[in-house]
C-alpha cells in the first residue's frame, strides 16, 4: 500500500472505532438516560436514515466536482459537531437536530472514503483494498463497542457524554490524518464515455448493469444487514427463546467470522467471477435462514436452538466477507471516468433505503409471524442468486473477471457483452 492508502485505512478504522462507542447504546441513552422515552429514541434512529437519504443524492455530485477529500473533511466536521451536541443534548428537539448532523456526516463519509480507495488503487489492488476496509470497519466497531460497554453507566449521563466526546475526537483526529493525504490523479479508464455534470444521474440510470447492481444491492442489504438487530433478533427471542447474552454471542460470532475469514476468503474470490461469488453468497444466506428456521421451529433442545442461531450469524458473516472484495470494487469499475463518487453515493443511497425498510418490515414479521418470516427471507436469499446470475450477463469480461485486465486499468462503464460471458 502507498502512503495515501495507509492513511485512508487508518481513517476507516478510526471512524468505525468512534461509531462503535455510541451506536450500540444510542437507544438506551435517549430513552432512559435522558428520559425522553421510547418514541423519541425511535425517532432518533429514524432521523439517521432520513438524514442519509437527504444528503446522499447531493454528495455524489459534490465528490465529482470537488473531489472526495474536501467532501470527507466537511462530513467529518459535521459528524463531530453532531456527536458533541448529542452528548450534551437534554431535550427532544436538541437530540433530533444533533442526530441529523451526525447521521448526515456519517452517511457522506462512506462514499467519500470509497472513492478515495478507488483513486488510490489499481485493478490488481482494488479488491484487497476494499477487503481491508471492511475488515478494519468491523474490527473498529467491535473494539469501540467493547471499550464503550466498560465505560458506560446507565445511571450517569456524564458517562454517555464521555462516549460521544470520544466519538467526536475520533472524527477530528481523522480530519488531521486526512489533511496529510496527497491524493493521486484519478486513473484514466480506457474507452469510458465522458460524463456531463448535469446529466450524471440520467447517465447512471441509463447504465443497465449499474441499475441491476443497485436492485441486487437493495435485496442484499434488506435481507441481511437490515435484519441483524431487528427482525432476526426479534425472531430469535420470540421463536427460539434466545437469551440476550446468547444474542450478544451471535453478534460476536458474526464479527469474529468476518475478522478470521476475510483474507482467507479473499484468496478464494479473487480468481472467481464476481457475479458467481455474489450468487454463492445468496445460497450461503439461504442455508443461514434454513438454520435459523430450525432454531425457532425445529422443536429441538434449547442448546441446539442457541447453537443454530449463533451459526446463522456466523454464516451471514462468511457471506459478508465474500461480498466486501466483490461488490464495492464492481461499483467502481462500472463507473465512467471521473464518476466514481456519483456511483458510490448512489449505491450508498440504495444501502440506506434497504436499512430503513428492512427493520420496518422484518421487525414485526420476525416477532409474530415466525414461519412466514423465515420462508420470506429464504426466498429473498435465493433471489440474490438469481439477480447475480442476471447481472453477470450485463458485465464485460474485465468487470466480471478483473484479473483479466492484468497490467491495465479495469475498463469502467463499458458496453455489456454477450449473455454467454
Amino acid at each position: 500500500m502507498g502512503a495515501a492508502m495507509r492513511r485512508i485505512h487508518v481513517g476507516n478504522a478510526l471512524s468505525a472505532f468512534g461509531l462503535g462507542f455510541t451506536v450500540p447504546y444510542l437507544y438506551v441513552y435517549v430513552a432512559q438516560v435522558r428520559g425522553l422515552g421510547a418514541m423519541t429514541a425511535g425517532l432518533v434512529l429514524a432521523v439517521f436514515a432520513v438524514a442519509a437519504l437527504v444528503v446522499l443524492p447531493f454528495a455524489g455530485r459534490a465528490i465529482v466536482r470537488r473531489g472526495p477529500l474536501p467532501v470527507l473533511l466537511a462530513a467529518l466536521v459535521t459528524a463531530a459537531l453532531g456527536a458533541l451536541s448529542l452528548g450534551i443534548a437534554s431535550s427532544a428537539a436538541a437530540v433530533l437536530v444533533s442526530a441529523s448532523l451526525l447521521g448526515a456526516g456519517q452517511a457522506v463519509m462512506q462514499p467519500a472514503l470509497a472513492t478515495m480507495i478507488v483513486d488510490c488503487s489499481s485493478a490488481e489492488t482494488r479488491s484487497r483494498a476494499f477487503a481491508m476496509q471492511f475488515f478494519l470497519q468491523n474490527l473498529g466497531l467491535g473494539v469501540g463497542g467493547l471499550i464503550g460497554g466498560h465505560l458506560v453507566d446507565t445511571t450517569s449521563a456524564a458517562s454517555f457524554t464521555l462516549l460521544f466526546a470520544i466519538e467526536a475526537a475520533m472524527f477530528l483526529l481523522l480530519v488531521v490524518v486526512m489533511v496529510t493525504v496527497r491524493m493521486p490523479h484519478a486513473p484514466r479508464i480506457e474507452d469510458a464515455p465522458k460524463a456531463s455534470g448535469g446529466g450524471s444521474w440520467k447517465q447512471l440510470l441509463g447504465n443497465r448493469a449499474m441499475v441491476q447492481l443497485c436492485v441486487l444491492g437493495f435485496v442484499l442489504f434488506f435481507a441481511c444487514y437490515g435484519q441483524f438487530e431487528s427482525g432476526l433478533s426479534a425472531y430469535g427471542v420470540e421463536a427460539a427463546g434466545i437469551s440476550t447474552s446468547a444474542l450478544g454471542t451471535a453478534l460476536a460470532a458474526n464479527t469474529l467470522m468476518i475478522v478470521v475469514a476475510q483474507f482467507a476468503v479473499l484468496r478464494f474470490v479473487e480468481r472467481r467471477r464476481r457475479s458467481r461469488v455474489i450468487a454463492a453468497v445468496g445460497l450461503i444466506w439461504a442455508v443461514a435462514w434454513a438454520v435459523a428456521g430450525y432454531a425457532g421451529l425445529g422443536h429441538g433442545s434449547q442448546e441446539m436452538a442457541t447453537a443454530a442461531f449463533v451459526s446463522t450469524y456466523a454464516l451471514f458473516g462468511l457471506g459478508e466477507a465474500m461480498l466486501s472484495p466483490t461488490v464495492a470494487p464492481l461499483v467502481a469499475d462500472l463507473a465512467p471516468e471521473g464518476m466514481a463518487g456519483q456511483y458510490n453515493s448512489a449505491f450508498a443511497l440504495v444501502k440506506q433505503l434497504a436499512l430503513a425498510v428492512g427493520p420496518a418490515v422484518g421487525g414485526p414479521l420476525g416477532a409474530s409471524l415466525h414461519a412466514p418470516y423465515i420462508v420470506a427471507f429464504l426466498v429473498f436469499s435465493l433471489g440474490i442468486t438469481v439477480l447475480a446470475v442476471r447481472l453477470g450477463r450485463q458485465l464485460t469480461d474485465v468487470q466480471d473477471q478483473p484479473w483479466l485486465a492484468k497490467s491495465r486499468v479495469v475498463a469502467r462503464g463499458g458496453a455489456p457483452v454477450s449473455a454467454d460471458v
